[in-house]
């Protein structure tokens, strides 16, 4: 009986650490997988946001085309048309109007 026991709790030990082992393997699959392409993917937008500047055209989240008049802190102002000038967040806008029409195609 006492070896029984013994036995019965190495196997149930060993059973403990593969369980921690799979959920180890699943994490890193995860992280792999789809964090950290989508981390790059967050610097290059970012990247490319700073490196906008007065006069780019460029395309807000909402699909609006504009150009760059103004650029603040946390927004920039675009003009869409002749005297028709919208405010918004630095982080709304999307792309250039290149990177844009790149990408659809």
């Amino acid at each position: 009986m006492n070896l029984v026991s013994i036995l019965l709790q190495a196997t149930s030990s060993q059973s403990g650490w593969s369980g921690i082992l799979m959920m180890v393997v699943i994490v890193a699959i995860f992280y792999f997988l789809m964090i950290r392409p989508q981390q790059k993917k967050q610097k290059a937008i970012q990247k490319a946001r700073e490196a906008l500047s007065v006069g780019d055209k460029v395309v807000t989240a909402g699909g609006i085309y504009g150009k760059i008049k103004e650029i603040g802190d946390i927004y920039m102002l675009i003009e869409i048309a002749d005297g028709v000038r919208v405010r918004v967040e630095k982080t709304s806008v999307f792309a250039s109007a290149e990177d844009a029409q790149t990408q659809q195609k």
